[in-house]
């Protein structure tokens, strides 16, 4: 059985193919995973039967319906801060990025129903794999063709009548030092916020993965040519169902606050200090 979803990925009952993306991604060489151990790491079964239950929906009535899903509360403060939906303007939204999934899924949730689902975000795009996330999502492949892509992709985004919600670290947050903090954030949502003339909102989000993670990443970021942590962020988010995560919400930064005086990095690390004083 399976429902066509026009032109995305069809869902059927095995939505979710960890053989079909490994040979997508790296063809031949996948004969040489264990996919019988990744597809438990990835909660396949799970995630199929999710998606098939949830098939029905897609946007942000299924980033609602997730939430519901993994049994989260979501302690939103600030949220006057959200500026009105009908001001005829369009803002980049920001995010520390300590769960690598459940923080996204959140603040979609969050923003896109203030906005009416008038927003978009970059994900890397295996993700895409998840119907009811392509409507919201510029997909980002940074190993493949499409890492020459970005700068384009990211262009149509601010180029388009959506707000943005992105996270400017790339990555989930890592134990740094004993201190869970993202890596530091880059500079293109200063860059396209100035050149479209959108504010800057900043958001943080509070949560944490399990230090079985924060283990794996370090090894990875070191000793890896490529991200191992990655794989197990579903694992982290099943982990984190039926927990309560505070979720702040600051003023808006005016655009033109990123003058001369500083470079594009040097904002970006402003920006990123503000949403840890959240």
């Amino acid at each position: 059985m399976l429902v066509s979803l026009n032109n995305m990925k069809q869902i059927t009952e095995k939505t979710v193919d960890v053989d079909d993306i490994l040979r997508s991604k790296i063809g031949s060489k996948a004969k040489y995973v264990p996919t019988g151990w990744l597809k438990r790491i990835v909660h396949q079964d799970e995630v199929n039967r999710y998606l098939w239950e949830s098939r029905d929906k897609k946007g942000v009535d299924w980033l609602e319906e997730c939430v519901r899903y993994l049994d989260m509360t979501l302690n939103v403060e600030g949220k006057e801060n959200l500026p009105d939906k009908n001001d005829g303007r369009l803002y980049t939204f920001v995010s520390n990025h300590p769960l690598g999934g459940v923080d996204g899924v959140a603040l979609g949730a969050v923003i896109g129903r203030h906005y009416d689902g008038r927003f978009r975000y970059l994900v890397n795009d295996i993700l895409m794999n998840l119907p009811g996330l392509a409507p919201v999502c510029i997909p980002i492949n940074k190993t493949g063709k499409q890492s020459r892509d970005f700068p384009a992709m990211v262009e149509a985004g601010f180029k388009s009548d959506n707000h943005m919600l992105m996270f400017p670290a790339g990555i989930c947050s890592r134990k740094i030092n004993g201190i869970i903090h993202d890596i530091p954030w880059k500079k293109t949502f200063i860059t396209k916020s100035v050149q479209y003339q959108r504010d800057v909102v900043p958001i943080h989000f509070g949560g944490q993965n399990s230090n079985f993670f924060y283990r794996l990443a370090n090894f990875s970021d070191r000793h890896l040519p490529f991200n191992l942590a990655m794989m197990f962020l579903v694992d982290e988010m099943y982990k984190n169902v039926h927990k309560t995560f505070r979720v702040a919400i600051g003023k808006p930064i005016p655009w033109q606050t990123f003058d001369k005086s500083k470079t594009p990095m040097e904002w970006a690390k402003f920006v990123e200090d503000q949403v840890y004083e959240l």
